[in-house]
């Protein structure tokens, strides 16, 4: 399927951010869009063979779409330092694992002439190793109307079960689906060496999940844990009914036997 299907006429994409995402998102658009992508940390190398042309920021802005793959904490920093370069009409989209934060920055960051889309790929680059079709992204229309052909584009193109939500009801949401998972990661990280050779199958499912995260950049989990506003609510329930758990348990607990030399 052609991408003018989506679009009358293709337009040109600009990443900004060129991590580990960033070079998925070129992995999967090169093959329908132009792409420009511009990462000051990283060396020409590391742009051979995505399909996107290494570039400066002025360039990259003024591509008629800015996909913003950075971290949540640089979001502000990124906004004002392409605002100048953006022309009227350019379509914005982040990419962050929150919504409400990376969109207020955006609404009030970014110039009027432009349009915004929050949006959040439910997957990473490790849960996405073997395609991305079917999996789903988060969109977040925030200013204008091209955020319509962007998530045709999203579903016809490249497969995605687009979920159309609002930044509140994701970051309520992701508080949970992102914030307890990551957490739970985390413990058991600090936990290795795991068993691994007697397992059961809910076992290696959980390993699985841990496995999906446990090579996250570390801002991407301070994100999840720090920057969505509903995420501490989350963990201080969490840790409570484990602390009930851990008392019922205790005081339900068999005392030990004597040994025989006592």
């Amino acid at each position: 399927m052609s991408s003018a299907n989506v679009f009358a006429h293709p337009p040109s994409v600009g990443i900004i951010g060129f991590g580990a995402f960033g070079r998925l998102i070129a992995q999967h658009l090169a093959p329908h869009l132009s792409l420009r992508a511009y990462d000051p940390f990283l060396p020409l190398a590391a742009f051979d063979g995505l399909g996107a042309i290494s570039t400066s920021l002025k360039e990259a802005a003024e591509c008629s779409v800015v996909i913003l793959a950075v971290p949540v904490s640089s979001l502000a920093e990124v906004v004002a330092a392409i605002g100048p370069h953006l022309r009227p009409g350019t379509l914005v989209v982040d990419v962050g694992s929150v919504k409400m934060l990376p969109i207020e920055t955006m609404r009030e960051g970014l110039p009027d002439h432009v349009e915004v889309l929050g949006t959040h790929p439910l997957f990473g680059p490790q849960s996405a190793r073997s395609g991305i079709e079917g999996l789903k992204i988060a969109v977040c229309p925030v200013r204008g109307r091209r955020w319509l052909r962007a998530a045709a584009f999203l579903r016809k193109m490249l497969g995605l079960d687009v979920v159309l939500t609002t930044p509140e009801a994701h970051d309520r949401e992701a508080a949970t689906v992102q914030g307890l998972t990551h957490l739970i990661a985390k413990v058991l990280v600090a936990m290795e060496p795991l068993p691994t050779r007697m397992t059961t199958r809910s076992y290696e499912l959980l390993m699985q999940a841990v496995e999906m995260v446990r090579h996250d950049a570390p801002e991407v989990f301070q994100a999840i844990e720090r920057s969505n506003p509903y995420a501490a609510q989350v963990r201080q329930r969490f840790f409570s009914l484990a602390a009930q758990l851990e008392a019922d348990l205790s005081d339900s607990a068999p005392k030990l036997l004597p040994s025989a030399s006592q």
